[in-house]
């Protein structure tokens, strides 16, 4: 018997013999990262979504529509008069990951996901003393707190507002668990406006201390932040759901809020199996 046949059939026997004894084929030992959700904007357009939460308190209609896909891109408007619902912030947000006309993800308990996109932050969308989300994780319904936060925050918050209003407070983006007010990452803001920056978002999600978040950003080649916390809560009930676009109050005291825009494009979603 030559030696490539006698190599065969060997690693056949070692297969028959892993599966008399039941165990796994080497292949099925390691997780890995499936594809389940790839929309395209010139595509989909805004059918990428589960919802699409565009001034839902009508507040400008002269605006609409605030969200769009144009090219390859998803576009966020956010106008000055532009009002929420809660006339104190301003959102403009579409929400989960949409796989059919009918059917959509959905991120429960135990499961780990991860989404990897691209974000365009221009210089007009600056960090403020209060809120400004570009990015969450919530409990789907009303009234429910977010989960994960990625934020544009200005240094010393509410705190230090007399020095924000100087002019002071240097701009960061940031991941928060949100729940239990815990950091995960932050970076510097400036250094990402008007440019390209690449974002890979992993969680899994577990009740208690049995949740994970995993949160990267790259600029070009250079990764600027990859942050973990491990032995967190990353579920309220229900599921899991992604929010993108940009939800911020209108209390900020540095004189960062002015009309501007955000560009998401080459959304993808993965699940950890």
């Amino acid at each position: 018997m030559s030696p490539t046949r006698r190599t065969l059939l060997g690693a056949a026997l070692g297969g028959t013999a892993a599966a008399a004894v039941g165990l796994p084929a080497p292949s099925a030992l390691a997780a890995s990262w499936q594809p389940k959700w790839s929309p395209s904007a010139s595509g989909d357009g805004l059918g990428a979504f589960e919802t699409v939460e565009d001034d839902r308190a009508d507040s400008h209609p002269a605006g609409h529509p605030h969200i769009f896909a144009t090219g390859s891109n998803w576009r966020f408007n956010m106008h000055m008069v532009d009002r929420d619902t809660s006339t104190d912030r301003q959102r403009q947000e579409v929400t989960g990951l949409r796989t059919s006309g009918s059917s959509y993800l959905k991120w429960t308990q135990g499961q780990t996901w991860r989404v990897t996109y691209s974000m365009y932050i221009p210089a007009s969308l600056k960090a403020t003393t209060t809120f400004t989300h570009i990015m969450q994780m919530k409990q789907p319904g009303n009234g429910t707190s977010p989960i994960v936060v990625q934020s544009l925050r200005r240094d010393g918050g509410t705190s230090r507002a007399s020095e924000a209003e100087r002019g002071g407070g240097k701009q960061s983006i940031e991941l928060k668990l949100a729940t239990d007010d815990i950091l995960v990452g932050r970076t510097d803001l400036e250094p990402l406006h008007d440019t390209w920056t690449d974002v890979d978002f992993q969680i899994k999600v577990g009740n208690g201390s049995a949740g994970s978040v995993r949160w990267i950003l790259k600029s070009g080649s250079t990764t600027v932040v990859d942050a973990q916390k491990t032995g967190v809560d990353t579920f309220l009930a229900d599921r899991v759901r992604p929010k993108w676009g940009i939800y911020r109050s209108l209390g900020d005291t540095s004189g960062s809020l002015e009309d501007t825009y955000l560009l998401l494009s080459n959304l993808r979603g993965y699940q950890l199996v």
